[in-house]
């Protein structure tokens, strides 16, 4: 992991690559993930790793300002952050490019190559990535889901609400407003 900011009760599981990425709160990563990958500069003569890491190829001496990485390359990653949302499921095998944003309680499909944004409590398969339907039949579900915000509840509360986490969602947002 690489310049990752990782939210409260947030895994990545093993095998994965994670650079320039803020990861919301119960985010729960799968293994074998990349999560903004390096771009080679397509621009130039050759796509070789030589141009911007010249040190790993005995050629030191071609270092720019000291560094064996040329800030070109890597600047245009570092400004290209990906952003992932709370509650959020990301399968194994998945590829999110630079720059995308996953909204809260979204669902990634094992394998997909995420190249767009995803809305907050969608489930997006495929490559490239598309929207395969919304997680709940009623919307109001999601919104009332968002809005809650459960994730930055503190943990003493989420305790009290464990065993309504462990039914459907319908049932838990009935029990919070019961209990509000």
């Amino acid at each position: 992991m690489e310049h990752v900011a990782l939210q409260d009760f947030s895994y990545i599981g093993p095998d994965s690559e994670v650079a320039n990425t803020d990861i919301g709160k119960f985010t729960s990563i799968a293994s074998k993930v990349r999560i903004n990958p390096g771009n080679h500069p397509w621009w130039r003569p050759t796509l070789h790793h030589f141009t911007y890491r010249p040190g790993k190829y005995g050629m030191e001496d071609l270092h720019q300002a000291g560094s064996d990485k040329d800030a070109e390359v890597f600047d245009w990653r570092a400004e290209n952050r990906v952003t992932i949302g709370n509650d959020v499921w990301i399968g194994h095998g998945v590829i999110i490019l630079p720059g995308v944003s996953v909204g809260d309680g979204a669902i990634i499909g094992a394998g997909s190559v995420v190249t767009k944004n995803v809305q907050s409590y969608t489930i997006v398969v495929g490559n490239p990535a598309k929207m395969l339907r919304s997680r709940f039949e009623n919307p109001d579900t999601a919104r009332k889901l968002e809005s809650l915000c459960w994730w930055d509840w503190p943990e003493e509360k989420i305790r009290q609400y464990f065993p309504y986490f462990q039914q459907s969602a319908e049932a838990f947002l009935e029990a919070v407003e019961k209990r509000h």
